[in-house]
């Protein structure tokens, strides 16, 4: 029976991969304690299928699709954050990139010395228990000139060079308070509206950006009334004593605003829809997506003010550099009249933002494969390159940052991006969990195995704990920021994925994106380093 199950498994790697789907995904969601892997599971259940026969493997081009989509969309999401992050943290985010990986060097050196490993085996081992596939495969073409097979070493490691990882995420999440319910349960503050009466003195004929500017105030404002009569605000828009004003934003910033201005107003202008209304509008036109605000000058074009704007399940108050990106749904005040024709003119399609441009997607993973080929050389004859994981990243942190050239529009819509991102998940934990399963268990049955697998998980632990001390240290940013950095240092989407299941925060993507590059170019050189050392 057994025999023809794995058959009909191994001649269908179709029904292979969506049976591990199938079987990893729910049980990712069952809480072991306050632990809950997620995705990652796929990578586990993967391994259990591929430990049963060595022909239970999925093709390798599996993996690979799955971790440049993975990459990719991560890199869209993330771009603007990166750059901002890097400019103001960029010796931070260099000594966290070098010295977490540089911990698992010495570590890894002595272990090999301590057993007699070979070169191959003590790189592989490195390799595996950092999760760098990228470094593999840079050291095995230094084992092509002096011999040995990087993959056994790499075969041991690597499952606990995942699981090691999460183990010290959730202990650093435990003991730094960090929360593990899904983010839905602790929304960020809601927006609020109130109306102002103007009364104070300072900022009579003063502009609204400049009352805004001056008082640091973090709101919008949609509509003012004078001698009777409701209009759209706008930024240019010069305030009078005696003016009512409509103030958008939280709670706390609409307290502060009405201090700076004045007083509540008895009447809530909102409440007279007669004039000058509100709609909800889904932003589908492409020819305004990937450009700020201040570039469309919207009270101008269409006469109309955006007050808040939903992306996901978050509600952003806008501002003049806030870039639309599809599927976004801002509310925009306007006179009732133009609702229509404002409505039809950024689109308000649902159709349209599910449709993924192919064109931009394929353009830019491209790109990334293209930039990850790129033999980049080095001091002794050495040379690297960012692969399909580092490439496809590098290009996207840009094209995300960019939005848009010319008429080709760089950004996935956000649940498209979503839904990539985690399909991306599953194929690469399915594919890498069933190639490595069957090599893990039949080194593990051999008398080393055991002693291999303790210290290279020595490696992974001394990697870990040292990156997760310096994230904390230096940056001082929320557990999932810190546990996301070092998913990053080693390169492992598992690691990030049950970061984002546990914390439900959408900082640890951002951590993640900030180190994965250095991090990647960094462990690609120091894997020949462990090797020629040990040679």
């Amino acid at each position: 029976m057994k025999e023809a199950v794995v058959r009909v498994l191994a001649e269908s790697p179709l029904l292979l991969l969506f049976l591990v789907a199938a079987v990893g995904y729910p049980l990712g969601k069952v809480r072991m304690g306050r632990v809950r892997l997620g995705v990652a599971m796929v990578l586990f259940v993967g391994l259990v299928f591929g430990a049963m026969d060595q022909r239970l493997r999925l093709p390798e081009v599996v993996s690979q699709i799955g971790l440049v989509l993975f990459v990719y969309t991560v890199g869209l999401a993330s771009g603007p954050g990166f750059f901002a992050t890097f400019r103001s943290q960029g010796g931070k985010i260099g000594a966290l990139a070098v010295l977490g990986p540089l911990a698992g060097v010495a570590v890894a050196v002595l272990a090999a010395k301590s057993l007699g490993l070979g070169s191959s085996l003590g790189a592989g081992g490195y390799c595996g228990a950092l999760t760098t596939t990228p470094a593999l495969a840079s050291v095995m073409e230094l084992a092509k000139k002096w011999g040995g097979d990087p993959v056994v070493g790499y075969s041991i490691a690597y499952p606990f060079g995942v699981l090691g990882v999460i183990a010290a995420c959730a202990i650093y999440s435990r003991g730094t308070g960090g929360r593990t319910e899904p983010a839905k349960k602790n929304p960020p503050p809601p927006l609020v509206s109130r109306t102002v009466q103007v009364t104070k003195t300072d900022i009579a004929d003063k502009k609204l950006h400049e009352v805004r500017t001056a008082h640091g105030l973090d709101v919008t404002f949609g509509r003012y009334a004078r001698g009777g009569e409701i209009h759209m605000a706008n930024a240019e828009f010069a305030l009078q004593i005696g003016d009512a004003l409509t103030v958008v934003g939280t709670a706390e910033e609409v307290e502060r605003a009405v201090a700076a201005l004045g007083e509540p107003a008895e009447a809530h202008l909102a409440d007279d829809r007669s004039h000058v209304d509100f709609r909800r509008i889904l932003v589908s036109n492409r020819d305004y997506i990937g450009k700020p605000l201040r570039e469309l000058r919207l009270p101008t074009t269409l006469g109309a003010t955006v007050t808040r704007l939903r992306r996901g399940d978050v509600d952003i108050v806008p501002h003049a550099d806030t870039v639309l990106q599809a599927g976004d749904r801002v509310r925009v005040v306007a006179d009732a009249h133009r609702l229509d024709m404002i409505a039809k003119t950024l689109g308000d399609s649902y159709e349209a933002v599910s449709e993924i441009d192919v064109v931009s997607l394929s353009l830019g993973v491209a790109a990334g494969l293209l930039l990850g080929l790129v033999q980049i050389p080095l001091p002794g004859g050495l040379s690297f390159s960012l692969g399909l994981a580092g490439g496809p990243l590098m290009v996207a942190l840009v094209l995300g940052a960019v939005h848009r050239t010319g008429p080709v529009v760089w950004e996935v819509p956000y649940s498209a991006n979503l839904t990539l991102r985690q399909v991306g998940l599953v194929l690469f934990f399915a594919g890498v969990g069933t190639r490595s399963g069957f090599g893990f268990v039949k080194t593990l049955g051999q008398p080393s195995g055991w002693v291999l697998l303790g210290a290279f998980a020595v490696v992974t632990l001394v990697t870990s704990t040292v990156s997760l001390i310096l994230a904390h240290r230096l940056f001082k940013g929320s557990p999932a920021q810190t546990m996301g950095m070092v998913a990053a240092v080693h390169t492992q989407p598992a690691v990030l994925s049950f970061v984002r299941e546990s914390t439900g925060d959408d900082q640890a993507e951002l951590g993640y994106a900030t180190v994965f590059p250095l991090a990647s170019v960094l462990k690609i050189v120091l894997a020949q380093v462990v090797f020629l050392f040990l040679h």
